[in-house]
């Protein structure tokens, strides 16, 4: 099995599997009258509580934000309303996260995941080491200005170099980044689409049609455009060469 879905499958684990060595869920004690009281750590409770925000995070700081917003300017352009549908979209966008973050993710194997099922390392060390890679991806994605801008916010000392900040201050930059950098695309997306739009409803309009939607006419004309260019092939093979620039 390659180490990329290897570390998919131990990131959807059970708790148990991220918790500490030693760390009980439950517990329980003799009571009055031979009852048993149970008790949940509040350990436990923490760690699943934090495994419910684990899947945003993860979103987050992969590239899975810009290709979900690209493909959903792609739907909206051509305009097929609900064609494909989300799940479709959220579905392609989910496997194209993860070829893009397969080399990023053998290295969290490698370094963090690894070692810490041969315990020879703690949790801590596990998350501080395979944050590293995940840091440097998002930083070589990340503008200079949205960077900037975060660590000025944030208030916080001067630097020593951009592999030195903080999660907190990486994150939100990075993903502004992504956000602006999908919509570029999605720009460049919708023009030729806008142009046959136009062409349509001039002639609509020449021809005294004007009771007759532009929409409805230019729908089949782009369809067909779509897919003589190869438009699938050609839009996922730009969105993985804009993450290996």
């Amino acid at each position: 099995m390659p180490r990329g879905s290897s570390l998919f499958l131990a990131l959807a684990l059970p708790a148990t599997a991220w918790a500490a060595p030693g760390i009980p869920a439950f517990s329980s004690s003799p009571g009055a009258g031979g009852t048993t009281q149970y008790t949940f750590s509040i350990e436990a409770l923490l760690l699943l509580t934090s495994l419910t925000f684990l899947p945003a995070v993860l979103l987050m700081m992969t590239a899975f934000t810009r290709i979900v917003i690209v493909l959903s300017l792609l739907r909206q352009a051509m305009g097929t309303m609900t064609a494909p549908p989300n799940q479709v979209i959220v579905g392609l966008s989910l496997f194209l996260t993860f070829f893009v973050m397969a080399p990023v993710f053998d290295k969290v194997h490698e370094t963090a995941w690894r070692p810490y099922t041969e315990n020879r390392i703690d949790l801590a060390q596990a998350a501080e080491l395979g944050a590293r890679p995940l840091r440097a991806f998002m930083l070589a994605q990340t503008r200079q200005e949205d960077l900037a801008l975060f660590v000025r916010l944030a208030r916080i000392p001067a630097l020593n170099g951009p592999e030195d900040t903080p999660l907190k201050v990486l994150v939100p930059a990075y993903v502004i980044s992504e956000i602006k950098t999908a919509f570029t695309i999605g720009f460049i997306v919708f023009i030729p689409f806008l142009i046959i739009d136009m062409v349509v409803a001039s002639v609509l309009m020449s021809m005294g049609m004007m009771m007759l939607s532009p929409v409805l006419v230019s729908l089949p004309f782009k369809i067909m455009l779509f897919v003589l260019a190869d438009g699938w092939n050609l839009l996922v093979a730009s969105l993985v060469a804009t993450f290996q620039s």
